[in-house]
């Protein structure tokens, strides 16, 4: 683990930033909260609004297409006019949309709400990692602050469901929305008061590549929406003319965005100001934390759809005691994190980070051994992936920004999002495709025979199979990427390129004589860009 630089004014305790680290956990925990009470609320919400199955797929879509597909733009906007500011202003946003569920009187309405909350998502949660990143100095402090902002969502995660039903057993389900409104107001005083404006000289100064953020939001919106086709289509005919590779509407989805990828590609490799610098994508330390955090939800998705349908289908339980047997995964959520911080100092950054995104990887093995081993090595997987999610959440985000210049900060938290969104949309495509070509008719039927179970638990295996190999190779390239910038690239060499490494979020500039030549004073050293 490198030597931490200690800039003058940052702090050196997580207790003396508790203020910004209330409401970055504010943010996280909102994003959680808000994804899981919507779950529990949706057979509700249709019966209230006569909402079609179709449409409350959409009622949940909307949210994930503008999250997934607007992240990298507003990393690339807040990178330009400030972090903090781009932050405030979505939550101004997710407080005002919030309240507006209240006049919610159509399922069209909440498609609306429910993208408009999507857009603040997208303004929020990356920014939450960057400036959780910049507010420390020393490694293990970022690591921390990581673990304790993602602990409140993923309490947000765990409770969510009790919670809301609790609710909606007293109350109209539009409390639940509008609960994120009291939740933005506490993220809102909590930046505003703990952290300061970012300094002029980390910002960048080019204009937002337009024309590359409309194609990667395509892209990213077909990587998502694609799944869902591919599964809807192959759960419309039994033969294979109409499963998944019969369906015309499958094809086009798949063709444009291939189109809309390679055109993105194309641009961000010829634009003066690309919204996507794909050179520092390509840095060692940025790829390999991308890669593990790929592996990590790729991994994840097959496990949720094995051990959902394992538990549900080929054995038979109820929904509530399938509910009650992934009970070891939040169990483990909740209780690792006092761990993780001693774990990473232990064994340093980068041991963390490929050992837990591998003990995800391996969780998703072990669960392809329930069927003839039972329940236990159900619970085996479940705590692997736990624990693995645990660290990989932390470390593989702060591996990204650590090989990024203080100006790509933003950007690059989205990409460690979009990355993890992108990879659980394809582990959601491999399991549903794979289960509709080898499974006839409904995967959940009313009635399930002896015949029906087993071709259920056969098609597990194969795509548990295959999300296992290509999410351990993704691991192994990671392993390869980090090697290489032990081995050959150093702090100085990443970041040689473009702007020094990120300065805390207090301001002041950075006091490193050994990394940075000395700053001649100006009139630019103090100045804080105008925030809101």
């Amino acid at each position: 683990m490198s030597v931490p630089i200690t800039r003058p004014g940052s702090p050196q305790r997580l207790r003396d930033a508790w203020i910004a680290l209330a409401g970055l956990s504010a943010v996280f925990l909102f994003e959680m909260l808000d994804n899981s009470v919507l779950t529990v609320a949706l057979p509700t919400i249709g019966r209230d609004l006569g909402a079609s199955t179709s449409a409350l797929q959409w009622v949940s879509g909307a949210y994930s297409l503008a999250f997934g597909g607007l992240m990298l733009l507003f990393g690339a906007v807040a990178d330009r006019f400030g972090r903090r500011r781009v932050m405030l202003v979505g939550l101004v946003l997710l407080a005002g949309v919030s309240v507006a569920t209240l006049a919610v009187t159509s399922v069209e309405g909440l498609v609306v709400v429910r993208a408009l909350t999507g857009v603040a998502a997208a303004m929020t949660t990356p920014g939450a990692m960057a400036l959780a990143f910049r507010l420390f100095d020393a490694e293990d402090l970022r690591v921390r602050a990581l673990t304790v902002i993602s602990t409140a969502g993923l309490v947000g995660l765990a409770v969510g469901p009790t919670v809301g039903g609790l609710v909606l057993a007293v109350a109209p389900w539009q409390v639940l929305l509008v609960a994120n409104a009291p939740v933005a107001v506490v993220a809102f005083v909590g930046i505003r008061a703990g952290i300061t404006a970012d300094h002029v000289t980390d910002l960048r100064r080019d204009p937002v590549d337009v024309l590359g953020a409309v194609l990667g939001t395509a892209t990213v919106a077909g990587v998502l929406v694609t799944p869902t086709v591919a599964v809807a289509a192959g759960g419309q005919a039994d033969g294979a003319a109409g499963g998944p590779a019969g369906s015309p509407l499958l094809w086009c989805m798949v063709a444009a965005t291939l189109a809309a990828a390679t055109a993105f590609v194309a641009r961000q490799r010829t634009a003066a100001a690309p919204l996507l610098d794909l050179r520092l994508v390509a840095r060692p330390l940025v790829a390999s934390g991308l890669l593990y955090k790929a592996a990590a939800g790729l991994a994840t998705a097959g496990l949720s759809w094995t051990v959902t349908l394992q538990l549900q289908v080929v054995w038979g339980w109820p929904p509530a005691l399938a509910a009650v047997g992934t009970l070891p995964q939040v169990v483990v959520l909740l209780v690792s994190g006092r761990f993780v911080g001693p774990f990473v100092r232990r064994v340093g950054l980068r041991t963390a980070a490929w050992t837990s995104s591998a003990a995800v990887v391996l969780g998703l093995a072990v669960s392809l051994a329930a069927t003839p081993l039972g329940y236990p090595v159900v619970v085996v997987a479940l705590v692997l992936v736990a624990a693995g999610m645990r660290v990989v959440g932390a470390v593989a985000g702060a591996e990204v920004l650590a090989g990024l210049p203080a100006d790509r900060t933003s950007v690059g938290a989205a990409l460690v999002d979009t990355a993890s969104e992108v990879a659980t949309a394809a582990g959601v495509a491999v399991a549903g495709t794979v289960l509709a070509a080898l499974v006839p008719g409904a995967v959940a039927a009313a009635h399930l025979d002896a015949a029906h179970r087993a071709a259920v638990g056969g098609a597990l295996s194969v795509a548990g199979v295959a999300l296992t190999v290509v999410a351990a190779a993704l691991v192994a390239a990671g392993m390869l990427r980090a090697r290489q910038h032990a081995s050959g690239a150093g702090p100085a060499t990443e970041q040689a390129d473009d702007q020094p490494a990120a300065r805390p979020a207090t301001g002041r500039p950075a006091a490193d004589p050994a990394a940075h030549p000395p700053v001649t004073p100006s009139h630019h050293t103090d100045q804080e860009s105008a925030d809101v």
